[in-house]
């Protein structure tokens, strides 16, 4: 796939904690993770999640047991790595990954950063969030626009590292000519909502990553905003 990428401390973070990847190969990786837990834990554990999944042989096919061995490898080396250094304690990390194979991706997906697909003009959240918000709309116990100003909306229930095991979401997802995929921070998708997700994902790409950034540092810019916009070629 064609790929794009943007990140952006925001307006109001001293630092970005968010790391993200994208590597070419027979089998491309893209990758983004937004770190959680202070101005030091946050940048570690996004960077040490990125590092192991850098480790991946891209030559092969997309495996979901290596993807998921992955995954488990990030985590034991944060929650570790926490453990032996007080000063980094409670840091953790969302991560989310898609790993490119010929006729479709393998996502694999822990925390409140998300994945799109916008496909005949319709976007299509492909992640799930893992997300205190993301449980109460599941219920029916909140409506989505009840989500947008709900007060614990940043509280996530699953990370890497924030605990000594974990369970990534696996999912294979087809992909077609022209279709775009969006992998990206809550720092976005706290100010871009479904409709303007869709409308700048349809513009000319590097535009497209331009405009999406624009939303949330106009909105706000309150946390560090990462993205990386894929266009299946034609």
């Amino acid at each position: 796939m064609i790929a794009v990428l943007r990140t952006h401390q925001g307006k109001v973070r001293a630092n970005n904690q968010d790391s993200l990847l994208a590597r070419d190969g027979k089998h491309p990786l893209y990758v983004v993770a937004d770190g959680m837990g202070g101005h030091l834990g946050g940048n570690v554990a996004s960077a040490m999640a990125v590092e192991v999944l850098a480790g991946l042989d891209l030559n092969q096919p997309p495996a979901e047991a290596v993807l998921k061995q992955a995954f488990m490898k990030a985590n034991t080396s944060i929650w570790e790595r926490q453990l032996q250094d007080l000063s980094l304690s409670g840091m953790g990390t969302t991560l989310t990954a898609i790993w490119e194979d010929q006729a479709e991706i393998l996502l694999a997906h822990v925390g409140d950063s998300r994945a799109y697909c916008l496909r005949q003009s319709q976007l299509h959240q492909i992640s799930t969030d893992h997300s205190l918000v993301g449980e109460l709309l599941r219920s029916g116990a909140i409506t989505a626009q009840m989500a947008r100003n709900y007060p614990y909306r940043n509280i996530v229930t699953r990370a890497v590292g924030t605990d000594a095991t974990l369970q990534p979401d696996l999912l294979r997802y087809p992909k077609q000519p022209g279709w775009r995929y969006l992998i990206c921070s809550d720092g976005l998708t706290e100010y871009a909502d479904t409709e303007q997700l869709a409308r700048g994902m349809a513009l000319p790409l590097e535009e497209a990553a331009d405009v999406l950034l624009a939303i949330a540092l106009d909105g706000g810019g309150r946390d560090n905003i990462t993205l990386i916009l894929l266009e299946v070629p034609s």
